[in-house]
């Protein structure tokens, strides 16, 4: 299975955030929905969680 990246720095917001969240897609999704809402003060909801699941990329080999 391929491993996938949520990298803040590819997203501009008024806090510079610069973390990247990489393992298994379900685990970046739950952990990138819960920073995003967490930090970046966006309300849980399924049309957040599809945005983030569009923005998630393959993550390189070897990470």
């Amino acid at each position: 299975m391929t491993r996938k990246t949520a990298d803040c720095r590819k997203y501009p917001s008024e806090s510079n955030c610069t973390l990247t969240i990489t393992g298994e897609e379900d685990e970046v999704l739950r952990a990138a929905t819960e920073h995003a809402v967490s930090v970046h003060q966006h309300e849980d909801s399924p049309e957040l969680r599809e945005q983030i699941r569009g923005m998630l990329e393959d993550a390189p080999q070897g990470t």
